[in-house]
């Protein structure tokens, strides 16, 4: 094994580590390894850094405990490193993978001898971490051959089976004197933000449970769920502001080095692995991050680094910046979130522009979220509010002085409650720090807020409860902290102590609507619990999606721009204006998304009681393939599924809203691995992806984009599963036998054979202006018709040899010919349906040209079998339908 090290060794190797390694604790550590096992310094480090990961990942051991364990047997040790040598030195000319299978089968016999369990297990978690690690930046040294201040490892989660649910497709952990961190990912097309931890004993638990949470967001746009995170070492006082800051954004810049150390770059269209670095992986380019907790106005720094390492996406590797969409001034995430309040409210026949809506909140003006948000309508009448540092409440407020004053508030840089003039509140209303005691009410407040007359004060907590249990039309939540849970659970299971004393049940909320800007205001059991008593909700992944919606569209835009810039179609020095002044389109692009994924959510709801064969059938087969953990998802069980259906009681739209994401992931995995995305006809809208004027000026140079695959897949996914249901795909599945592939080609031929956009569009433009069950009525004859129609097109063996490119000229040929015949025929049975369904529509609200188009939709569901008897009989099409319009009127 390596020498001892020498004294000028041990100084290089302090000066490259930093001071900080020079802690007594640390070099204690590292020199009993050193001396013991006969490791070199950098080994010693190795060994160390293994110990943080498997404590943060599994073993209920501290990193020292597992170090005294492995150092009573040195053998063990230097096997190990000399195992990790054979599988990663790339100075070495061997067959890496042969030499570490060496090494591994004496680890193998070294493991037998072990006199004990614990002893035992966690030499076998070190050489199954050792099996799962793909790349490591171990070996990477500067021009001076100086060794990275940092470690990087990079792990195949998946295949380590003590790691808890759910597995990280890849993670990698960062390990240095300043920083410790995990980057979790779900696939190889992975995004989600960096946070600041301050939890430094279970940081990799609370990443773990944001990346879940992401995987289910993400399903709606291009990449997949990630969450990185990561804790500062021997981090400043907190009470020193300036400094603790910046030891935060020096620990980010390291963790960020780490991250990029094993990335794979891509330079004119060729992936160039990086130096020094031993790949047991696949290529693996994509790498985008995002701002989350703390890391706020880091996006800069994280692009500045993108640069100093070439990184292929320059400015598009973190979402926001200077030159990035600034979520705040655009509102995106609040604005999504009101587009599934104000499904609700039309639902419950509430028209926003014109009638006040009351409303509790959580979080102040000077929020992105909250403060967005609460200046969507001038409606509001905001009659309470708290944040982490006051309470507010006006309990009757005048809307247009209130919102006047709102505005006020999130234009005044870092402002709070306390800020509120007071002379614009109502009688009886106040504002109050948390600190207070007790808080008075008075009798204006305690109606507002629903309270006894013989409560006339409250501590804050209370007073915060009440806010929560207000009787209101809406609960806002653009805040951060979980604060409502079940009644059946406890409030540990909420997993937010801080918020403890605040929290309250589900079944004690008063308000008709919740809208979550927020993440994780409740836990997904008081979704459901609130759901079940006839609370209007979904999840937060569905109501705040827009802003991750915005920043994938931002990170796809500059790739595109960037192709622009290389094949001289965009000049470099417009490319930053270009970009920004798509802002608009991308806003409206998001907002579509959020509109279709609510209403999709909604129509399947209606299905109630009657939706259980189903739904029972999709749980079941994603729960046996192990596609769906149902109690991590909380799904119901079925002992709970046949209590529902026999009350006639459905899925909640928070328990459809996962698996609304669940199809989706299942659909969108299910097209990347075929070959269908290669037909013409799929890729055909693939440039509508983007803003007109981009696609138009590139050209064939935007099919150049090393994203175009996952994008098409992710607009079929999305048009699929949000126009035709959840659970339509399983059971056109079960149905006919087709695979998703032949499904989503079919339904793409009934996409453009029936003008689905078009009439999906002025469906959509009617919402408020007729009653939302007739347009759901609409919406749900359209969606039973383009069912029957992709089904009569998987039952016939003739379109089943073409692609869809082809086979679309011959069909819309018959489609013309049927829609002819179909509007002049004359048969009495026939003549009176159409007439009889075009009033019908009409007298619902509809115009006449989107009368007489749902009307056909019947006729035209059954073209491809009409179409493919014509050819097979050798009929005219005429002759056909005119059979099958005889059969239909006996």
């Amino acid at each position: 094994m390596g020498d001892p090290p020498k004294p000028e060794d041990i100084e290089r190797f302090i000066a490259a580590f930093h001071a900080l390694w020079a802690r007594q604790a640390d070099c204690d550590g590292y020199n009993r390894l050193v001396t013991l096992a006969g490791l070199t310094w950098r080994e010693a480090l190795l060994w160390r850094a293994y110990a943080a990961w498997l404590k943060q990942s599994a073993l209920p051991f501290t990193p020292n405990y597992i170090l005294e364990m492995v150092l009573r047997h040195p053998a063990f040790v230097r096997a190990w490193t000399q195992a990790f040598h054979a599988r990663f030195d790339p100075k070495r000319t061997h067959d890496h993978a042969a030499a570490y299978q060496e090494w591994r089968e004496r680890l193998a016999a070294l493991i037998e001898q072990l006199p004990t369990l614990d002893e035992e297990r966690i030499a076998r978690a070190f050489l199954a971490t050792l099996d799962a690690t793909v790349r490591t930046n171990f070996y990477r040294e500067d021009e001076a051959g100086t060794p990275r201040p940092w470690l990087a490892l990079k792990i195949a989660s998946q295949t380590i089976d003590f790691l808890p649910d759910p597995k990280p497709w890849r993670e990698t952990f960062v390990f240095a004197p300043n920083v410790e961190g995990v980057h979790l990912r779900g696939g190889p097309v992975a995004r989600g933000g960096l946070r600041w931890s301050d939890r430094k004993d279970d940081y990799r638990t609370e990443i773990l449970g944001l990346m879940k949470a992401q995987l289910v967001k993400n399903a709606l746009i291009v990449p997949t769920g990630a969450k990185g995170g990561f804790i500062v070492r021997n981090a400043a006082p907190t009470h020193d502001r300036a400094a603790w800051q910046a030891a935060g954004l020096d620990a980010y810049r390291t963790y960020l080095r780490g991250l990029l150390d094993l990335a794979d770059n891509r330079v004119e269209g060729t992936i160039v692995p990086p130096s020094q670095v031993v790949r047991h992986d696949d290529d693996d380019p994509y790498l985008v991050v995002a701002a989350d907790k703390g890391t706020a106005t880091f996006s800069d720094t994280a692009n500045a680094i993108a640069s100093e390492y070439g990184f292929w996406l320059g400015d598009a590797f973190a979402s926001g910046g200077s030159v990035g969409y600034d979520h705040k001034k655009l509102g995106i995430t609040a604005r999504g979130t009101w587009v599934a309040i104000e499904r609700h409210l039309r639902e419950l026949g509430i028209d926003i522009a014109t009638q006040p809506i009351t409303v509790v909140g959580i979080g102040d003006m000077s929020g992105d979220v909250f403060g967005n948000g609460m200046l969507a309508h001038r409606t509001l009448k905001l009659i309470a509010a708290f944040d982490h540092r006051h309470i507010f409440i006006d309990p009757d407020p005048d809307p247009e002085i209130s919102y006047r004053e709102r505005e006020r508030l999130f234009r005044l840089p870092s402002s709070s409650w306390d800020d509120y003039r007071r002379d614009c509140l109502s009688e009886g209303g106040g504002i109050w720090p948390r600190t207070a005691k007790r808080i008075p009410l008075s009798p204006q407040a305690r109606a507002a807020l629903g309270l006894p007359e013989t409560v006339t004060a409250l501590t804050p907590p209370e007073l915060i409860q009440a806010i929560l249990r207000a009787p209101v039309d809406l609960l806002y939540n653009g805040g951060i902290g979980t604060y409502v849970k079940a009644s059946t659970e406890s409030h540990a299971e909420a997993g937010d102590r801080a918020n403890d004393a605040v929290r309250v049940d589900a079944n004690t909320l008063r308000c008709r609507i919740v809208g979550e800007g927020g993440n994780l205001g409740f836990t997904q059991r008081a979704r459901v619990e609130y759901a079940l008593l006839g609370g209007r909700i979904e999840t937060d992944a569905i109501h705040n999606s827009g802003g991750v919606d915005c920043s994938d569209h931002e990170v796809n835009l500059k790739i595109a721009l960037g192709l622009g810039v290389e094949h001289g179609k965009i000049a470099a020095e417009t490319r930053d204006a270009r970009f920004m002044g798509m802002a608009d389109a991308v806003v409206q692009a998001v907002l579509h998304d959020n509109f279709t994924q609510t209403e999709a959510i909604a129509l399947d709801a209606l299905r109630g009681g009657h939706g259980w064969p189903a739904w029972r059938h999709f749980i079941s087969r994603l729960v046996a393939e192990k596609l769906l953990d149902r109690r991590l998802e909380r799904i119901p069980s079925d002992v709970e599924m046949a209590e529902r259906e026999e009350n006639g009681v459905g899925l909640t739209r928070p328990e459809l809203a996962v698996l609304l994401a669940y199809a989706k992931l299942e659909v969108k995995a299910a097209l990347l691995a075929s070959a269908c995305l290669d037909d013409p006809l799929l890729a055909r809208d693939y440039p509508r992806y983007f803003p007109s004027e981009l696609a138009d000026d590139l050209g064939e140079t935007l099919h150049e984009h090393p994203l175009r695959r996952e994008i098409v897949a992710t607009l079929w996914t999305n048009r699929l599963i949000d126009r035709l249901g959840i659970t339509t795909v399983d059971e056109l599945a079960q149905e006919t036998g087709a695979a998703i592939p032949e499904i989503a080609r079919a339904f793409t031929l009934v996409w453009h054979l029936f003008a689905l956009e078009v009439r999906l569009a002025e469906i959509d433009a009617l919402a408020g202006a007729i009653p939302e069950a007739t347009r759901y009525e609409a919406l749900t004859w359209l969606r039973n018709h383009c069912r029957q129609a992709v089904t009569g097109f998987l039952s016939e063996p003739t379109w089943q040899q073409q692609t869809g490119d082809a086979l679309l000229p011959t069909l819309e040929a018959a489609a013309n010919t049927l829609r002819s015949l179909w509007r002049e025929a004359t048969q009495p049975n026939l003549a009176q349906i159409r007439v009889e369904a075009i009033e019908r529509w009409q007298r619902a609200g509809l115009s006449e040209a989107l009368a007489t188009e749902l009307a056909w939709l019947p006729t035209a569901s059954a073209l491809f079998t009409l179409a493919a008897l014509a050819q097979e009989t050798g009929q005219p099409l005429a002759a056909v339908a005119a059979v099958y319009w005889a059969l239909q009127g006996k």
